[in-house]
Order: C-alpha cells, then structure tokens, then sequence
C-alpha cells in the first residue's frame, strides 16, 4: 500500500513540474515584431510604365518609385491650357472694349451725319420761306420737316454708339468673363495634378520591402505598387493575459529578446489595446493560445537597436529592471 501511494505522489508531482513548465513566466510575453510599412500607391489607374526600383534596394526621399502611362492625363492637360488661353484672351478684349479703327469708322459716321442735318435744316427754312410766299404747298414743307427730325435722330443713335465704343463692356460681363478665365485655370491646375500623381516618388528614406506589380500590368486606382521599411519603423507586438495588462502603461520601459538580435534591446511600451482578444495562432504555445489578452506595442528607445530587428520574428518581451 505504501509503495502504490508513493507511486501516486510521484506521479501527481511529475504533472505538476510539467504544467508548471508549460506555464509561461508571470514577467514575460510571447510575441513578434512588426514593422510599419508605407505603401506607396497613384490614387489615378493606369498602365506601369516604369519600375525604377526593386525589393531590398534603399531609396532616398524624393527618388523615383514608378510611373504609370500618361497619355490621356497629357491630352487632358492640353486641352485645358487652350481653353485658358482663350478664356484669358475673351476676357482681355471684354475690359479693352472695341478697338480703335471700330470706333474711327463710328466717328465718321457720326460726322456724316452731323453734317447732313445741317444741311437738312438749311433745307427746311429754305422750304419754310418758299412755303410763306405760297410757292409751295405744305406738303413739301412736312417732307423737309421729317427729313431734319430723321437725321437728327441718327446723330443722336450715332453719339451714342460712339460713346458706348469708348467704354469697355459691363461690370457684369467682365465679372463673368474673369470667373470664365479664373474656372480654366483651375482646370489647367487639375489636369496638372493629374499628370503628377501618375509619377510616385519615396515620400521617405527607406528600404524597399517588396514590390507588387511588374512594368505592363495594369494598376487599379490606389493599389500600392511598392511598399518601403523607414529605418526604426519596427515595433514588438505581443499579448498580455487579462489578469496581467492592468500593471502596463504606456512609456512603461520593457526588454526585448529575439533569435538573431544579440543582447536584449530596451523598448518602451506605446499602446496597449483597449479590447481584448484571443491569442493570435502566431504565437505558438499551448499555454497561451486559448488565453483572453490585450495586445500591446512597444518600439526599441534607440535607433541603432531598431536596425537590429527584422519583421517577422518571433520575440520575448520582458518588464525592464528597475
């Protein structure tokens, strides 16, 4: 009996050495980092033309990434810069008003006129005398009175006509011919912008990590064509248990261990979700993968120990020592 009951100890204490080997430290975290990648895209569609760089080849900011067929931005941008044109030329010649050999043939006019009155009304008080001695009937004398009011009439539409010449068009019509020219231009601008976007360039400083199309495939709108790695642009993410995350804070210093990294790198924790979740099937323990946590975020305080880690691996994160 004795030898069955410490055969049962035994085996009781073996299951409990191998559950708690499962269990992992209540300091530490399993994880993988993480890098925060721009991915660059055109908001236009269009053809690739060019792809001027490849995966794992560092870029400066400003280099060229890759350009899309432009061929109907370009006959669009032409055709607005003729529109402008006339637009500015229509609104131009609205404020200089007629031009001067316009006004020249008004003036001639006006003065042929001017003169046929005066005669007219030298022929009317010639008639007006001849009719008072009855040598003529009244008949001829109404004719010569409707001719002086006929041309008098003309001289006054033709002062007019002059005087409207010398003056530019309407406030209105000017008004509405630099809104016209001012609408083209923006249009011009447009079309401009157009033309640009389908030209991408390292908005940063950066290593290419992939790219996703290949020159002659066509690329929807928004679709990122190349994805860059800014240097120090990767973090640790890993998953606190519930019972665990309320002794976490943001700027809270942490340790971070990878395969492959050398000695522990000190980070610092910038987010800690605010919903929990089930443990990710990336990370790989029995203990943890049924587990409700939060996921936290911690980036490396220095530069030089951010060069060190590569997206992808797995890490154990630890609480910093005091």
């Amino acid at each position: 009996m004795n030898t069955l009951h410490t055969r049962r100890l035994s085996l009781a204490a073996a299951l409990l050495l191998l559950a708690a080997c499962d269990k992992p430290a209540p300091s530490g975290w399993s994880g993988y980092l993480e890098g925060d990648y721009v991915q660059v895209a055109a908001p236009l569609a269009g053809t690739l033309a060019t792809l001027a760089v490849q995966a794992g080849q560092p870029v400066a900011q400003g280099a060229a990434l890759f350009t899309l067929e432009a061929d109907a931005e370009q006959l669009a941008r032409a055709e607005a810069q003729a529109r402008l044109a006339a637009a500015q030329a229509q609104a131009r010649n609205i404020d200089s008003g007629r031009r001067a050999d316009e006004i020249a043939v008004t003036r001639a006019q006006l003065t042929q006129a001017q003169a046929q009155a005066t005669l007219a009304r030298s022929e009317l008080a010639r008639q007006q005398q001849l009719a008072d001695q009855g040598f003529i009937s009244r008949s001829r004398l109404d004719d010569a009175r409707a001719t002086v009011t006929q041309i008098s009439a003309r001289v006054t539409e033709l002062d007019a006509a002059l005087r409207v010449a010398e003056l530019p068009a309407r406030p209105e019509e000017r008004v509405a011919a630099r809104a016209s020219a001012s609408a083209a231009d923006e249009a011009v601008k447009q079309q401009q912008w157009r033309v640009a976007q389908k030209a991408q360039t390292a908005p940063v400083a950066a290593q290419v990590a992939d790219t996703y199309f290949r020159a002659g495939e066509w690329v929807p709108a928004g679709q990122p064509v190349v994805s860059l790695l800014p240097p120090g642009a990767v973090k640790a993410r890993f998953f606190v248990a519930e019972a665990e995350v309320a002794q976490l804070a943001p700027g809270q210093a942490v340790s971070l261990r990878c395969d492959g990294c050398g000695a522990p790198i000190a980070a610092r924790i910038t987010r800690i979700a605010t919903q929990a979740e089930y443990t990710p099937p990336v990370i790989y323990s029995n203990a943890q993968r049924a587990k409700l946590v939060f996921m936290v975020e911690a980036r490396p305080a220095a530069a030089a120990d951010a060069a060190r880690l590569r997206p992808g691996l797995p890490v154990d994160v630890q609480r910093a020592a005091p």
